[in-house]
């Protein structure tokens, strides 16, 4: 007999990175993304027990994923323009492949200029693949406004394709740039006790999908694990502006990112670092500049 509620922890595990790229992608960024499908799993997990039977799991746990992005952008006070009455109206979609395909491949900058709606809908469609009744559902919507969105996103998109990006390149201060350099330096040389002797007594660590560590003990052990394996190259740069740790494969070293780490300091001690060793699939999208430095 299958046990609901294994099956449902299985059904999180395998829909968490697709949750990501929905709440990274309705928060512009892949950081704030990662906070709010924490929310969300808490909220499911919290939610399950007092839910009856699923017909659509998928659906359901989306629809949190979309509540809480919003409740986050409400925090955030970046509320987008509400939809008037014009925009619930049936468009007739031609539903481009091209225009399908500039939004699948819009970057999160790009996609938070559209408002909410019509980002949410364009996410669903045209990023995860969800039909119209899915994303009516899912936005508690009907598959006319659902159209609508859809067609004014997708037209704003190609819209903004063609508009140069003249954003000057985000720059560290010179003292975090020192400390970010020869932090991958110790890190790469396996100078671990170096790296021991820099964290602040409430050093915290959070190795996201995984645990959460505090302290200069716990946090020493952190190190350790990572003495024990060899499937990292670290390379200094930059996530959403934010100083950041960069991993690569060793094997090769030309390749894509493997994944990155948050890194801060206070007083020249490192005070948090936010380790997506376990999350690899927040790096699909990220603002990410290598060896920025």
């Amino acid at each position: 007999m299958i046990d609901p509620k294994a099956e449902f922890e299985r059904l999180l595990a395998e829909l968490r990175p697709r949750l990501h790229r929905y709440c990274a992608r309705m928060t512009g960024s892949v950081i704030d993304g990662e906070d709010v499908l924490q929310e969300t799993l808490v909220k499911a997990i919290e939610a399950f027990p007092h839910t009856g039977p699923l017909a659509n799991a998928e659906g359901w746990l989306f629809r949190i994923a979309h509540n809480a992005a919003l409740d986050f952008l409400r925090r955030r006070s970046r509320r987008e323009g509400v939809q008037g009455d014009e925009e619930l109206e049936t468009i007739a979609d031609p539903d481009s492949a091209i225009e399908r395909r500039q939004a699948a491949a819009a970057s999160l900058r790009t996609l938070m200029r559209l408002p909410v709606a019509q980002r949410s809908s364009v996410i669903l469609m045209d990023v995860l693949g969800h039909s119209l009744e899915e994303i009516s559902e899912v936005l508690e919507s009907t598959v006319p406004a659902v159209k609508a969105n859809l067609h004014r996103g997708r037209q704003r998109l190609v819209e903004l394709a063609a508009e140069p990006d003249d954003r000057p390149p985000p720059v560290l201060a010179e003292v975090d740039r020192q400390r970010l350099a020869a932090y991958v330096a110790r890190f790469n040389a396996r100078d671990f006790d170096a790296l021991r002797a820099q964290l602040a007594d409430e050093v915290k660590v959070e190795v996201v999908n995984r645990t959460r560590l505090s302290g200069r003990g716990e946090v020493g052990r952190y190190f350790t694990n990572y003495s024990q394996t060899s499937d990292w190259h670290l390379m200094p740069g930059l996530v959403e502006g934010r100083p950041a740790v960069v991993v690569l494969d060793p094997d090769q070293p030309a390749g894509p990112p493997l994944y990155f780490m948050l890194i801060d300091w206070r007083d020249g001690h490192l005070l948090n670092v936010r380790d997506f060793r376990y999350a690899r699939y927040a790096v699909d999208g990220a603002e990410l500049c290598l060896n920025a430095l």
